[in-house]
């Protein structure tokens, strides 16, 4: 037994290497369904599966329309991966049946994140529960997927930063659910967590695969596609642009890098023993504090953000900004802190410098041309 001991450790160089290329081999012949794999998430969630092998079918709406997938094809040709596109509509029931045959595992990232819009119901709350259905569905048909890595949200933690004093907490950790958020207050909150329960309700009735989610806090970092409709680039876009030059409210966000969540949901996939919600959060920091680290890593001071706007008077102008009073009385001014501490032990995941993230976000955008 010291003698094989012995061998490895003289030989640990070439032993992990052989560890290596047996881990590679086994995701070369992996095939798993992305859904929502040409946005800011899926994006580098595909990236990193390629890197390592794996086949993935990622689904779009429609084929022809190449531009929303030309990255991806990029990507894969330059990677160990295969890459296969299939069309699938969240809201067509049935439509993911066929992906989904032969799988062996499904991230379902797909999902609206837009906060202003006409009809909540059919803009947010209809493509995130019924797609969500109908894609653990397919999972439950193919007889072949066993895992099922679901993309939420901090919101559905939490629906807004008074919940955490409200309920007593000293931070927001996976035992807490939204119920404060409502069609008519915070929609695309109530849209993260009407999903994630229609999730596990799904899963708790079924025995062919396992679901875990991801609970991320609001996402920065480098977009892989300038198609990435995301609404962190949209804001970091109206810090850049002087938007917020007169003053920002006292609202809280926790911050986290896009690739420490797309890393999350791998790490997720492939460690057997995770299992549950999972928040994957950086640090927290206020609306000024963004402004004052957009400022430290870009030199640029003009048209940025120099004080905190005391919350009457946001919540009497909110609606320049797209937010009502209700949600500036709800958030402005309170605490908002997030415990992280299951995605470190459980995940085993290790969080990027925040000022890495700003930066190369910053240098992406102007890259691509939104800035």
């Amino acid at each position: 037994m010291r003698s094989n001991l012995r061998d490895v450790n003289r030989n640990y160089p070439s032993f992990i290497l052989s560890l290596r290329s047996k881990i590679s081999t086994i995701n070369m012949n992996k095939i798993a369904l992305i859904t929502g794999g040409t946005g800011y998430i899926g994006s580098w969630v595909c990236k990193y599966l390629l890197e390592e092998g794996y086949s993935l079918r990622v689904t779009v709406r429609s084929k022809t329309n190449t531009r929303k997938f030309a990255h991806l094809e990029a990507m894969a040709a330059g990677s160990k991966g295969k890459l296969a596109f299939w069309e699938a509509d969240l809201l067509k029931e049935g439509s993911f049946n066929e992906a989904a045959k032969g799988c062996e595992v499904i991230y379902h990232i797909a999902s609206p994140f837009i906060l202003k819009v006409k009809d909540a119901q059919k803009e947010l709350i209809d493509p995130a529960v019924m797609g969500t259905k109908n894609v653990l569905q397919a999972a439950t048909q193919s007889g072949t997927v066993k895992k099922v890595i679901l993309t939420s949200s901090s919101a559905a933690v939490y629906g807004d930063a008074a919940d955490m004093t409200n309920q007593g907490l000293t931070a927001f950790s996976e035992a807490q659910w939204n119920t404060t958020s409502a069609l008519t207050h915070q929609p695309y909150s109530y849209s993260k967590v009407s999903a994630e329960k229609a999730a596990w309700e799904i899963a708790n009735a079924q025995q062919e695969w396992k679901l875990v989610v991801i609970n991320p806090t609001f996402v920065m970092g480098p977009a892989l596609t300038p198609a990435s409709d995301s609404e962190s680039i949209k804001l970091i876009k109206d810090y850049l642009t002087g938007k917020f030059i007169t003053g920002v409210p006292e609202l809280r966000f926790g911050i986290v890098d896009v690739r420490d969540v797309a890393k999350a949901h791998i790490l997720a996939e492939q460690n057997a023993n995770a299992a549950g919600r999972h928040i994957i959060n950086n640090l927290t920091l206020t609306m000024l504090e963004i402004g004052n680290l957009i400022k430290k890593v870009t030199g640029k001071s003009f048209g940025l953000p120099f004080m905190t706007a005391p919350t009457w008077l946001m919540a009497s102008i909110g609606f320049l900004f797209g937010v009502t009073r209700d949600f500036v009385n709800k958030n402005a001014g309170y605490p908002l802190i997030f415990d992280n501490s299951k995605s470190k032990t459980a995940l085993k995941l290790t969080y990027r410098n925040v000022e890495d993230t700003m930066k190369d976000m910053i240098d992406s955008m102007k890259k691509q041309g939104i800035v």
